[in-house]
């Protein structure tokens, strides 16, 4: 009896409640629905360990208790009403891997009900070491209903448990009970005649190139008829079929919704020939694949942290994790490669083709989701068997991972027969009861393999044991918000600029008696009226953006208010105003790892921001005259914005609809350096940029700005981009930062070398390119003719230069007198790295030359003149700094 307490407790229930149902029905799965119908919702356990039978009415009895597959899941405690731990002898503990252990306790038991999931594991920071098993797969002939073969692999058992917590009772158990029921032994006729039929791996393990063909392959052998008794009876679960549910999609009278068994078998083996799709449709040929899985593992994402992979081993099949380095300082210019588009058509169509046959492929296994929503359910769709909430968790998790961690809306949008499939899933998946938890849940994703023996099977087949890292990262919902935030971007692009309101107008007799909405109408015109590539980019937004919506509904239906809450604390959110002065609140702890933590998940927050870049009118404008109210920005091209006030530009605005959907959490963000942004509110073609300098260069932490405006005629045409830190135009910090603020830049058009690719090129690209290539570890080198001057006196001397004005404008100066729209970005900042910052200054003070400070330290550098010379109070320039940097960490805020 101890292992059908053991299922019911994995399913939900408490221990008292399964001791309860078992008392009273004998079956498993009997035991189970009764549970969920909250029979037993009132039992509990006495202090001497008995368990007593319910006996309050119906209309007395407390609402069921809502189940997740925090609690379904084969690792999780059981716990009563109370939250408490029940205590059972005789049963193993479980380990909770998704409860909060620094979480504290309810203040009282009225607190713990307002939040039942208040100790639900969201964190990231978890991590888990398993042991998988890779073997080589047999190959079977297999014949299908009406007599057609196929000669398929069979997923071996190794793989099926892929991607599980450690042997602990839970996840593994299941599976591994599951696989081996179900591919080895006998399935004895239920009707005790003493026949029995035997079960081989080929029955519910084959893996065919289509879905609809292992469907096929199913029917052909799931009802099994007794050599004796000639009784029928499932072949998975060895009980008689006495009803056939009908399903939408599925052919009449089929067996295959009998049992819980089936449905785990059949998500697990189509999520899994899915995701083989999937990694095909991403891979190409499989010859190159590794190749190309080295590269991706070396450019992709913006944490420079390396994995442990192998030299011979293949990309692990659950990483969703990318790794990036940024390399050092180039020479202003993007070098002579030019893009290979050959090919891209032709890539486009298989793309398309994939993304149909995946879309379909969603479709017809999405019939054999739990859902309680359709007509046709089944007990397996109330009370899914742990397997099928095992592969939802590892295989359908890792497809959301995949495909949501896209950072292209457009081609999201391209792609969406694919996308939309998906939304399907989630939108049933955040409706069920026990499945609704997923959409909180990190996803695990593979941090590291390591190979640790190699040995033969008794077939003598290599077996090869791989150790496995997996470490939390973004859950779906929180992946669908990062859509949401791109999609609410390229939203705001999308509308175009406004005229200002004008006071509404009397209305005519005629219009009065009309019962049409005119402003409704007329805004309903407006989205209609996009040209065709804007309109399907609109629709595509306001789908992700609905979906959301109706996954927090359907949440809130499901798990409460409280529960959806909690989810929405921990999810990626764009403000609106950079006045809020957050930055104040960031704590930076006693130690250096702690500063850099905290450095980091503050600028994450704060990188891509919306604020009001507008100048306050100094007096009403006069009349309705609609130039007089266009108004002024705070901007170097103030004049260029306002021109374009009311231009309605649909090419223009697609264009910066995805560069909107791209920033947005594209940013590099480091604790070495990082790029902010900032946005107008209704106007996002003007632009603010916040580089700051990268370590190892004579421009390290100092803050660099930049005004943005994207033109007319963008992305034809590069955007106008004016360097604006430059000391009231009298420094040159770099050949290719000149101090009347123009940038030189080959993407720019300003700079030789490739150009600006229109269609192609982005801001982030810019962006990208002043950080790592003008503000670089030698400037010098960047100056025409001096590329090859490296460690010279001249280059270490211009070097030297950069720093003393670096620290009396780019530091010192914004940090005395910070310019809108970056107080509380440059206050924190400088904050937080005091303490390195401090010693920064130490360092360069110890390596200063002792000149004078140049406007233009390439005056002097190459001999030809003293250029325009102040005197060198750099000594005095680092202790006005240092005190402002005391003054900060023990205020907080500068008077």
């Amino acid at each position: 009896m101890q292992d059908e307490i053991k299922q019911l407790t994995e399913m939900g229930a408490t221990v008292a409640q399964a001791k309860a149902a078992l008392a009273k029905y004998k079956d498993v799965m009997q035991a189970a629905e009764r549970i969920f119908d909250g029979q037993f919702d009132d039992v509990v356990e006495d202090d001497d360990g008995d368990v007593p039978m319910p006996s309050v009415s119906a209309s007395t009895r407390p609402a069921a208790r809502p189940m997740s597959p925090d609690e379904d899941d084969e690792d999780a405690p059981a716990h009563n009403d109370s939250d408490e731990e029940v205590e059972d002898d005789g049963e193993e503990d479980f380990i909770d891997y998704d409860s909060d252990d620094d979480a504290p306790a309810p203040e009282s038991h009225a607190k713990a009900d307002a939040d039942p999931y208040a100790r639900i594991f969201f964190s990231k920071d978890h991590r888990e070491e398993v042991i998988e098993i890779e073997e080589e797969p047999e190959t079977v002939q297999i014949t299908l209903p009406g007599g057609a073969t196929e000669l398929v692999k069979i997923l071996p058992q190794g793989e099926w448990m892929k991607g599980c917590p450690p042997p602990t009772g839970g996840e593994q158990g299941f599976l591994f009970t599951q696989y081996t029921q179900l591919s080895d032994g006998k399935c004895a006729c239920p009707h005790g005649c003493g026949a029995s039929i035997p079960r081989q791996p080929s029955d519910f393990f084959p893996i065919f190139a289509e879905f609809s063909s292992y469907i096929k392959h199913l029917q052909g052998i799931i009802q099994k008829t007794c050599p004796r008794c000639q009784s029928e009876f499932c072949f998975a679960c060895g009980e008689p079929i006495t009803e056939k549910v009908q399903r939408p999609g599925a052919a009449p009278g089929d067996p295959l919704f009998h049992c819980a068994d089936v449905q785990g078998v059949i998500v697990g083996m189509g999520l899994y020939m899915l995701l083989d799709q999937l990694v095909s449709s991403q891979s190409g040929s499989s010859s190159d694949s590794k190749s190309r899985n080295a590269k991706r593992r070396k450019t992709t994402g913006n944490k420079a942290q390396p994995k442990e992979f192998d030299d011979d081993d293949e990309e692990p099949y659950f990483n969703v994790q990318g790794t990036g380095k940024r390399a050092k300082g180039g020479t202003g210019y993007a070098g002579d490669q030019k893009e290979d588009h050959t090919g891209q058509l032709e890539a486009e169509a298989q793309q398309k083709a994939h993304d149909i046959l995946l879309g379909n492929l969603l479709t017809e296994l999405g019939i054999y989701l739990p859902s309680l929503h359709r007509e046709g359910t089944h007990p397996s769709d109330f009370l899914p068997h742990p397997t099928t909430l095992a592969h939802l968790r590892r295989r359908f998790n890792y497809l959301c991972s995949t495909l949501l961690r896209n950072d292209s809306l457009a081609d999201m949008s391209d792609r969406s027969v694919l996308y939309f499939k998906l939304l399907e899933w989630l939108e049933t998946i955040s409706s069920h009861e026990t499945l609704a938890s997923l959409m909180g849940q990190p996803i695990m994703a593979v941090a590291s393999v390591k190979s640790t023996a190699t040995r033969k099977s008794p077939n003598n087949k290599p077996i090869r044991e791989r150790t496995v890292i997996y470490e939390g990262s973004a859950g779906p919902r929180e992946l669908l918000e990062a859509i949401c935030i791109q999609a609410q971007a390229a939203l705001k692009a999308l509308e175009g600029n406004k005229a200002p309101e004008q006071p509404p107008e009397e209305l005519t007799e005629e219009q009065k008696r009309m019962t049409v909405d005119i402003k409704g109408k007329a805004k309903e015109e407006t989205i209609i009226a996009h040209p065709d590539e804007n309109q399907k980019l609109l629709s595509f937004c306001q789908r992700m953006i609905n979906t959301a919506h109706a996954i927090d509904r359907s949440l809130r239906e499901t798990k409460g208010d409280a529960f959806v809450e909690r989810l929405h604390a921990s999810l990626p959110k764009v403000t609106t105003s950079s006045s809020s002065n957050e930055g104040a609140l960031v704590d930076a702890g006693s130690t250096d790892e702690s500063a850099r933590k905290a450095y980091v998940e503050f600028a994450t927050r704060v990188r891509f921001e919306y604020c009001d870049l507008t100048i306050p009118p100094t007096a009403p404008p006069p009349g309705n005259d609609t130039e007089a109210q266009v108004p002024h920005y705070k901007s170097y091209f103030n004049n260029e914005i306002r021109m374009l006030a009311l231009s309605d530009l649909p090419k223009r605005s697609l264009a910066i609809a995805k560069e909107l959907s791209i920033l947005t959490s594209n940013l590099p963000v480091a604790w070495d350096s990082s790029v902010f942004l900032r946005i107008d509110e209704t106007r996002v073609d003007v632009l603010k940029a916040l580089i700051t300098g990268p370590e190892s260069t004579p421009y390290h932490n100092g803050c660099y700005l930049f005004d943005i405006f994207l033109g007319p005629s963008y992305n034809q045409m590069p955007p106008n981009v004016k360097y604006m830190t430059t000391n009231g135009g009298k420094f040159r910090f770099n050949p290719n930062l000149y101090a009347d603020g123009k940038v030189c830049l080959s993407l720019l058009g300003t700079w030789s070398g490739p150009g600006w690719v229109a269609g192609k090129s982005t801001l982030l690209q810019v962006l990208i390119s002043i950080q790592s290539m003008i503000l670089c570890e030698e400037p010098y080198l960047n100056e025409p003719g001096w590329a090859s001057s490296g460690g010279t006196p001249q280059s270490k001397a211009y070097s030297a230069n950069v720093r003393r004005m670096v620290v009396k404008t780019a530091m010192l100066g914004n940090l005395q007198n910070p310019p809108e729209p970056w107080a509380d970005i440059i206050r924190t900042h400088y904050r937080l790295k005091a303490k390195e910052i401090s010693a920064q200054l130490d360092h360069w003070l110890s390596l200063d030359d002792g000149r004078a400070t140049q406007s233009d330290g390439a005056a002097y550098s190459d001999g030809r003149g003293p250029g325009a010379s102040t005197n060198n109070d750099f000594a005095a320039d680092v202790a006005e700094l240092k005190r402002l940097l005391k003054d900060l960490q023990t205020n907080k805020t500068l008077v």
